[in-house]
């Protein structure tokens, strides 16, 4: 017990140590000009970083760019400036780009990326190498339409440059005709060190917000130190509302159109709640809920009707119908609540449609209704197939009323929600599993808690390729918005109709183009041309999530044709950069939500003194201890002597030298290898395959000099530093650790290890309910070929015959081959690549017995 407490407080002192120190400061180079530049008009955002880069060594040395972005923002340009010249990024189909990667990997070279970090923002990184005393500028933009939500616009600017920057200036430029009605700065950067280094200025409908901390001040506020700012800084504002119209505008052809009325009565609702109180949701996921629901139960108004269904295996009710919001009934439902716990199965279906009949069966005059579904797991009883499940809860709405889709953690299939959500006029939001997930969900609720229309329709003459145009409900504080284009670039026919219900009655609105609004910011002409694509592309990618054959594939074409035409990095595209050093490649990707769809499915063995069998199940199915797990097929009566899974052999890429197709060979499963070693620094990594049915290493060591060792398992992360040892969680909060000639960051599921001259990055995936890591190595000390399986240098061959039995020369060796494909786990997105698969023996030049180790 002693010894735990002990470990607990180590880990703990180091956590809270590298907190404020995020990021390793690179040696010898100096940040000494960071620019942040965004200029906002009519709620589109566009951002500039500049950041300006002295190497002080009088030898080259490699740069490193790295910033966060809105996770809802589109990267839309990048360049870098060396010596005079400029590197511009060319954003390309995903699948050329990819291509381009390849390339670039067989030549030892790393890519730059795009990941998702927390719960708000993604990271671009990129790094180049800069001549000896020589200078490179990086660029990067980026572009978004804010959201409404709870009366006002946020634009969130995170600051992290690795280290006090003598140049450092965030400047917010922000236009709104209608004038502005209020202007708020917060965030960790608005901190009560950095309150005089923040200035805002307001002028009729324009406003600046300048942030200028000194060199000193870098080092003062929370979160930062010695490696300068780290924090984000959030401008919150909205725009004057004295007319209930919207506001429209226009610009080269295309226009946007603002909805966001003001003169209606609120509707009272009828609003069901759908929470799970499955086995995964037991302790503090249950314990937040019922303390969301308190609140929320408190926040309701009288003359609002309200419904509690909580299900696991069985789906229960609070009451059999639909209750007014007294005093007495809230009391009485908040009782209900408290007594809430957590066990069994999960039954999404028969508790959805539960709600949708509550909501049915009880109708009330000149009300909005909604249903929210909270889970954090995927249906294991019941019904299972997540498809019957949609065209079941389809079936059953019908339009009617929207549902939302809360999806705790990360265990959920978030992408069953978003599609459930989507195909019935609502949203999926993620609810991270932290300790604000009970004010996460709170904020959620106070979103749709105030319903102004129902039944919104707005329609355009003069217009075409327009937004979405139909909404099913527009609460207090958010806004509607449509883009399109002019029909020949004429106003003369352009006029618009919008209807929607009101408490009492149908409304309708007329909106007029003021023409003392039709002037656009130098510049910026083109801005509502770009909100357009912007919005049409966001739509089109969710509407592709729901679409199936060709309608899908059309939808999908006409996002990437745009996600192009605009230079957008989006899911459908990437950003290929040529980088000085002859031709280095690196490639940009727009990550997505990690998850696991309903077609994914694992083999799991179980063994008892009685029973021998095994059974498909989802992956999710095991996620808590003693859930009530109901098998998709079991097959008994094993034999013990059967061999029930075979492994697997793991397949291994291994790049060629100028050609587009990579090798691939396989290992068995259950080896200990040589995974890379470089004598001349006493580094060495060895890794252990999955024993059966994996795809990667259970298990991977490193050795660095005599007193350096660290161990990476799926489960955490070890590293020791002679009699002290420090523990990583892979889901914690992104931190590093930085010694003498050590660097460790912990990313989203990266471990990024740089040790003397080696780097690699150590990445944690999950595939089949399983959990495996991979090793990537993006720096080596040598151009010879190194001892391990991750030190060979590309392979040079060349084709000796392409008929059905195709032959390659590799090494003076004619060899026989045969295409096949191969899974590229050094990225995140884990793509599959074509290769033509080798005898090991042929592709690494050597016996498998010369990469194994006896021991890791």
């Amino acid at each position: 017990m002693d010894r735990a407490l002990i470990w607990l407080s180590l880990v703990s002192f180091f956590l809270a140590s590298v907190t404020s120190e995020p990021k390793a400061k690179q040696q010898n180079v100096d940040i000494y000009s960071f620019h942040i530049n965004s200029t906002v008009t009519s709620r589109y955002a566009i951002t500039v970083i500049t950041s300006r880069v002295a190497n002080s060594l009088d030898e080259s040395q490699e740069v490193h760019f790295q910033v966060k972005i809105p996770k809802n923002a589109f990267i839309s340009k990048f360049r870098m400036t060396i010596e005079g010249k400029t590197y511009d990024g060319i954003v390309k189909q995903k699948e050329e780009a990819q291509q381009q990667y390849s390339q670039a990997v067989s030549r030892g070279q790393s890519a730059g990326l795009v990941s998702s970090v927390g719960r708000t923002l993604e990271e671009f990184k990129t790094s180049v190498t800069v001549a000896a005393l020589s200078k490179v500028t990086f660029e990067l933009t980026y572009e978004e339409l804010l959201k409404r939500r709870l009366g006002k616009y946020e634009l969130l600017i995170n600051a992290q440059p690795t280290q006090p920057v003598a140049d450092f200036k965030i400047d917010v430029y922000i236009h709104e005709n209608r004038g502005i009605s209020f202007l708020e700065v917060k965030g960790g950067l608005s901190t009560n060190e950095l309150t005089n280094a923040i200035t805002t200025t307001r002028s009729g409908p324009e406003s600046w917000v300048r942030f200028y901390p000194t060199r000193e001040q870098q080092k003062q506020c929370e979160g930062c130190g010695e490696n300068g700012l780290n924090g984000d800084l959030i401008i919150m504002y909205d725009v004057e509302r004295s007319k209930s119209k919207g506001e429209l505008r226009t610009s080269q052809g295309y226009f946007v159109h603002y909805f966001a009325p003001t003169d209606v009565q609120r509707i009272p609702k009828n609003v069901v709640f759908v929470i799970d109180r499955s086995g995964s949701m037991q302790g503090r996921k249950i314990a937040q809920t019922r303390l969301a629901m308190l609140t929320i139960l408190g926040d309701l108004s009288e003359d609002d009707h309200f419904g509690i269904i909580i299900f696991n295996g069985q789906v229960d009710s609070w009451k059999p119908e639909l209750l007014k919001a007294t005093q007495s009934n809230v009391e009485d439902a908040k009782q209900f609540v408290r007594q809430i716990t957590a066990r069994g199965s999960t039954d999404i279906n028969a508790a959805v449609l539960k709600g949708v009949e509550m909501i049915n069966r009880h109708p009330q005059e000149d009300s909005a209704s909604i249903l929210i579904l909270l889970t954090d797991g995927d249906p294991t009883t019941g019904v299972t197939n997540t498809d019957k499940i949609q065209n079941n809860v389809k079936k059953a709405i019908q339009g009617k009323f929207p549902l939302y889709c809360l999806g705790f953690g990360f265990d959920v299939n978030f992408e069953f929600l978003k599609k459930m959500a989507m195909e019935n006029d609502g949203v999926a939001r993620r609810i991270y599993d932290d300790s604000d997930a009970d004010q996460q969900l709170q904020g959620f609720y106070e979103e749709v808690a105030t319903p102004l229309l129902t039944d919104i329709h707005i329609s355009y003459t003069g217009a075409a390729n327009v937004t979405q145009t139909n909404f099913s409900q527009y609460y207090n504080g958010s806004e509607i918005v449509v883009a399109g284009q002019l029909t020949d670039n004429s106003l003369d026919l352009f006029t618009n109709e919008i209807t929607a219900t009101s408490k009492s009655k149908r409304m309708e609105y007329h909106d007029t183009i003021d023409p003392t609004i039709h002037s656009n910011l130098p510049g910026f002409e083109d801005f509502i041309g770009r909100l357009w694509a912007y919005l049409t592309v966001k739509q089109l990618l969710e509407k592709e999530l729901i679409l199936k054959g060709q309608e899908k594939e059309a939808v999908r074409k006409e996002a990437l044709d745009l996600s192009l035409k605009y230079d957008f990095v989006t899911p459908l595209t990437s950003m290929v950069v040529t980088k000085p050093q002859e031709e280095d490649i690196q490639v940009a990707h727009k990550p997505k939500e990690t998850g696991l769809t309903e077609e994914e499915l694992e083999i799991e063995l179980f063994l008892s003194e009685n029973t021998r069998g095994f059974y498909f199940t989802k992956p999710k199915d095991r996620k808590a201890p003693g859930r009530n797990v109901q098998p998709r097929r079991w097959i008994q009566n094993v034999s013990p002597t059967t061999t029930v899974l075979n492994a697997s052999p793991v397949r291994f890429l291994i790049q060629a030298q100028d050609q587009s197709e990579p090798l691939c060979y396989d290992i068995p499963a259950s080896q200990r290898l040589r995974l890379l070693q470089d004598p001349s620094s006493d580094f060495s990594m060895n890794g252990e395959l999955i024993e059966s049915g994996g795809t990667g290493f259970s298990q991977i060591t490193i050795h660095y000099k005599t007193d350096l060792h660290m161990t990476l398992r799926t489960s955490e992360i070890i590293f020791s530093e002679g009699q002290n040892a420090v523990k990583f969680l892979w889901n914690q909060e992104p931190t590093n650790h930085e010694t003498d000639s050590v660097s460790l960051i912990l990313r989203n599921k990266e471990m990024d290890v740089s040790m003397g001259n080696t780097r690699v990055v150590i990445l944690l995936h999950e595939q089949d309910g399983n959990s495996f890591l991979w090793p990537a190595v993006r720096q080596r000390p040598s151009t010879t070929t190194l001892p391990g399986l991750f030190g060979t240098l590309p392979v040079a061959y060349t084709t000796v015959t392409q008929s059905r039995s195709p032959k390659l020369k590799i090494q003076g060796q004619e060899v026989r081959v045969s295409k096949n494909r191969a899974t590229d786990y050094s990225i995140h997105s884990a793509p599959r690549v074509g290769c033509w698969l080798v005898p090991f023996q042929v592709a690494m030049q050597g016996e498998l017995s010369d990469f194994t180790v006896p021991s890791l």
